[in-house]
């Protein structure tokens, strides 16, 4: 009893213990760092020793580097300044480092150099051991895309409607510029004739390989007529203003490559429509990738980058890039009405998954509209008229018949061939409902997939199936739980590096580091 006298802890800075104690003593057993340690001990590391080469100083052990990136991402540190600080004071930085303290260079160069060729395959053998130690079954590989920002200035783009005004502009004007050249100069008339206006006048495209042509002929012609001011002075504009403005215009359009813009602090970023400003009346515009990610159990099995803002042309090529366990495939596809194409479908039935893929209208068909003003809009649609397969016809809301007219084919973003058959009705001008059913002056037209309808309707009996249900259940928490953590939990909301390649495998790290955190608490 210490009848209310006040005590304190002890506290003597000069000797809190006789002898240091071990950092293994200071870590918990059950803490993250020991799972990132044993974890990364069991991963082949091949690919990342296959970087390095014989002689020179010594190298910080790739494995070494590797848990400390990867324990760095668990905690929500990005920055490799901030990872070269906590290696110097965080206790579990200093264990799975074993005392190494490599500095910010060492571990961004680490990071964007050396995981290059390798990121893929490493996470390859972390899929391999989740799948050994039965927390990922291979059974149903669930998919979808979220927008990440990039590491870019957002106000300074490239866009594709303007770059190719100002080219046009400038072709224009280059045009004009050399015409009055060949009108003024008779001796390049005669010497080169109409044939010279032919090749860069109003019936030519303008190009800068030509232009560097025109340039060198005007020189040579300088030669011959030194004196001739009026030749320097359009020498003078072409060479030193129009040809580089023309220049820049087709190295943007290269970059753009089919693209509607670009960052110019990050080239390989795409304007995508973000979902940061909920006060905004729609989604912004700003810098950033289409990350596609599949997910089973809530870890991710698989990921892809994409400049494109669709879902649907992107989930091809995220297939071909996964590198799954040897002999093993993924029995079902699971993903929202963005993946309902043709193609995806078409893709899925090569692989042998079974297709639950939702298409545009699965929702609408299977939840009508109760206003009759919006059910009376779903009789035009084509996708609900009957079809006459006997006939080989389609029947229009009035009972009309839409008849055969022709096949015409059909390619898609990723050059996917399929085929279109064209129904017409011959006898809207009299139809009373033309106002409604169509805005064409003649007579409505539609073209129908009958592929894409077979698929359709293999998606649809899929996901009214009592597995369908139970997939279309799982999915509402699988992907979208899974980026809810990583940019909620683990506050990833922007790259840190910029290109492609050094983002595909910053997003490779993170979704390592989520399955890490994800096996932390099974």
């Amino acid at each position: 009893m210490n009848n209310g006298q006040i005590t304190f802890k002890p506290y003597a800075m000069e000797q809190m213990k006789l002898l240091p104690p071990s950092l293994e003593e200071l870590i918990p057993e059950n803490h993250l760092v020991r799972v990132v340690n044993r974890v990364v001990d069991e991963l082949d590391i091949n690919p990342l020793l296959a970087k390095y080469k014989g002689g020179g100083t010594s190298s910080y052990h790739p494995r070494m580097m590797l848990k400390v990136i990867v324990y760095a991402y668990t905690q929500k540190i990005y920055s490799s300044r901030k990872i070269e600080k906590a290696l110097w004071e965080n206790i579990g930085f200093m264990w799975i480092g074993g005392g190494n303290q490599p500095d910010f260079h060492t571990l961004n160069n680490f990071r964007g150099e050396t995981m290059k060729a390798a990121v893929r395959k490493v996470f390859a053998s972390m899929m391999e051991f989740l799948v050994e130690q039965g927390y990922v079954k291979m059974e149903n590989y669930f998919v979808d895309g979220t927008k990440i920002g990039a590491d870019s200035n957002p106000h300074k783009r490239v866009w594709a409607k303007k770059t190719q005004k100002y080219k046009e502009s400038l072709q224009k004007q280059i045009e004009e510029l050399l015409n009055e050249i060949d009108q003024a100069n008779e001796h390049e008339q005669e010497e080169y004739g109409e044939e010279n206006l032919e090749e860069l006048g109003a019936n030519s495209v303008v190009t800068a390989e030509k232009l560097k042509q025109k340039v060198a002929e005007i020189n040579e012609q300088l030669k011959e007529k030194p004196q001739n001011r009026p030749l320097k002075k359009a020498l003078k504009q072409l060479e030193k203003e129009d040809l580089p403005r023309l220049e820049k215009y087709e190295e943007q359009e290269r970059m753009l490559n089919g693209r509607n813009s670009y960052s110019k602090t990050d080239p390989d970023a795409s304007s995508l429509r973000m979902k940061e400003d909920w006060a905004a009346r729609k989604p912004l515009a700003r810098p950033a990738y289409n990350v596609q990610t599949g997910t089973e159990g809530q870890f991710v099995v698989g990921y892809s980058i994409h400049q494109q803002a669709d879902d649907t042309s992107c989930f091809i090529p995220h297939m071909q890039k996964q590198e799954f366990p040897e002999g093993k495939r993924f029995k079902n596809g699971s993903g929202d009405a963005g993946y309902g194409s043709e193609e995806n479908y078409a893709y899925l039935e090569r692989l042998g998954m079974g297709n639950y893929f939702k298409y545009n209208t699965f929702h609408q068909e299977q939840h009508p509209p109760r206003k009759p003003e919006l059910l009376e809009k779903l009789r035009f649609k084509s996708t609900y008229f009957p079809y006459d397969q006997e006939k080989d016809e389609f029947i229009c809301p009035a009972q009309n018949r839409m008849v055969y007219i022709e096949t015409k084919p059909y390619k898609s973003k990723n050059d996917f061939l399929s085929e279109r058959r064209v129904y017409e009705c011959l006898t809207c001008s009299t139809c009373p409902l033309k106002s409604k059913c169509t805005k064409a002056k003649g007579n409505r037209q539609m073209q129908v997939g009958f592929e894409l309808r077979r698929y359709r309707q293999q998606a649809k009996d899929n996901l009214l199936s009592e597995q369908g249900i139970a997939l279309r259940k799982q999915r509402s928490i699988e992907v979208e739980t899974v980026f809810g953590d990583i940019k909620y939990n683990m506050n990833f909301r922007r790259f840190m590096l910029r290109g492609l390649k050094k983002v595909e495998i910053e997003w490779g790290l993170v979704c390592m580091a989520h399955n890490l955190r994800k096996l932390a608490i099974q």
